[in-house]
């Protein structure tokens, strides 16, 4: 099992981020900066390449990765991730563990926890594919690529909605058949206090995006769904926010997106 990390940067100017992530694979590093170009180079016996890009979004970024990805199994990453000593026999163990998996969710270490912790190996399904990001994902690349999978691009940082590209990918995956697995095993750390972080708040824009996201999901019960987050997710955000206020920018976000989707076809 060939493994390759797949991570995400943006204005990288030297290969300072290989150690600080503590990369034990070889690695396509999707870097958006000002050039294009490949530059690919050895580290500690591991084959390196950067693939700068002058192109944005974090989805993009994402594709760009997988399509130039030649690895049996993949592990998406950020900047913002240490991994931990040995992770490439934790994915190999994951595996063994769960040989059905097309694709396996870890868990993130956090000195101050606030994502969902995977306490087994279970099936993720449709309803619970919620809670996880890109950058807990491992996969298996012939998978995914054979079932015409990619990130969609106006979702992400860096793009028309700013968020959401994680959810709908996975919503993607399981979609097309693929099986979704969450693994009990961490394989890296997250700084919290990277500037990396794309969430800002409770504000407009994060409900704005959540309204976008659930209307391309489910283009007719996407009102159900914003109601159903507001309810579920109330003690989050009430402090910030009234619940009102919230569906109406839910709503703004689906009435933009539907304008900006049947623009488009």
């Amino acid at each position: 099992m060939r493994i390759e990390t797949l991570a995400v940067a943006m204005n990288q100017h030297d290969h300072e981020l290989v150690e600080r992530m503590n990369l034990q694979t070889d690695a396509l590093v999707g870097n958006q900066c000002d050039t294009s170009s490949d530059d690919c180079f050895s580290y500690q016996g591991l084959k390196i390449t950067y693939l700068n890009r002058a192109e944005r979004g974090a989805a993009r970024n994402r594709n760009v990765v997988l399509e130039r990805s030649t690895a049996d199994v993949c592990v998406f990453a950020d900047d913002d991730l240490r991994f931990v000593d040995g992770y490439p026999a934790l994915v190999c163990e994951a595996f063994d563990a769960c040989p059905q998996a097309d694709i396996l969710i870890f868990n993130l270490i956090e000195k101050h926890p606030i994502r969902k912790v995977n306490t087994r190996y279970r099936r993720v399904r449709w309803y619970s594919y919620g809670p996880y990001g890109a950058p807990r994902l491992v996969l298996r690349r012939a998978a995914v690529v054979g079932a015409g999978l990619r990130f969609n691009e106006a979702f992400g940082g860096g793009a028309r909605y700013s968020s959401g590209e994680d959810s709908i990918f996975l919503h993607d995956c399981i979609k097309r058949g693929l099986k979704v697995y969450a693994a009990p095993l961490a394989l890296a750390e997250l700084d919290q206090n990277s500037s990396s972080t794309h969430f800002t708040g409770f504000n407009r824009s994060f409900f704005f995006n959540k309204g976008a996201m659930y209307t391309h999901l489910h283009p007719i019960a996407h009102p159900l769904f914003s109601l159903l987050y507001v309810i579920r997710h109330r003690k989050e955000h009430r402090q910030h926010i009234s619940a009102s206020k919230a569906l109406t920018y839910m709503a703004d976000g689906s009435r933009d997106y539907r304008c900006w989707a049947s623009g488009r076809g």
